[in-house]
């Protein structure tokens, strides 16, 4: 029998969060158990439900916390003043998808059902890593140019995610490209010459 008053509410939804997200690390999304995440934590299954409202509620907490991790890999990746601010924000987005590919995954892999609604939390705390994209496309853009920043940033991530996909999944390998990180970045730096950076 799981424990029943060991914590308080905050406290176990800290719990179940940091340990669905090591078991995500573990096993992915397609191999996620919440069985598994109650049984570590010593409690019954049915109380991540009553804690976190819902399944897909469960897993969009885990994966906002990757996020978290995300948007603190990229800062870390800038705080070491590079060089090339761009090229190594497209470093750090491949490098953290490479080292945490299973929770890199869960992102893109689940799906809220139709009648959840992402908490306004979860969302503030993922736009953070986009945030830092626009930051730093609205640095390399002329005075006149910065309000493009916001939709230029979203369609490089998208570009970026792409070329990263691609070279996670092995399509590049199949197709005999092998730099797919430096091509990421051509077309990202051949996207801002077009929009004047």
């Amino acid at each position: 029998m799981g424990r029943r008053s060991d914590h308080s509410r905050a406290e176990l939804e800290e719990l179940i969060v940091s340990e669905g997200h090591r078991h995500m690390a573990e096993v992915g999304f397609a191999r996620f158990s919440s069985r598994e995440v109650a049984k570590r934590i010593g409690y019954a299954v049915g109380t991540l439900t009553n804690v976190l409202g819902s399944y897909d509620r469960l897993i969009a907490a885990i994966n906002t916390r990757t996020f978290e991790l995300w948007t603190a890999h990229l800062e870390a990746t800038l705080a070491r003043e590079p060089a090339d601010r761009i090229e190594a924000l497209v470093e750090g987005y491949f490098s953290f998808a490479r080292d945490n590919r299973s929770l890199w995954m869960a992102i893109y892999d689940h799906r809220l059902a139709p009648d959840e609604i992402m908490p306004d939390d979860f969302m503030t705390r993922r736009a953070a890593l986009t945030e830092i994209v626009v930051r730093e496309v609205a640095a390399v853009l002329p005075p006149d140019a910065k309000d493009k920043a916001p939709r230029l940033a979203r369609s490089l991530v998208a570009t970026v995610h792409g070329h990263c996909t691609f070279a996670l999944n092995g399509s590049f390998a199949l197709l005999g490209e092998t730099d797919p990180q430096g091509m990421a970045v051509a077309r990202v730096k051949e996207s801002l010459t077009a929009a004047e950076a």
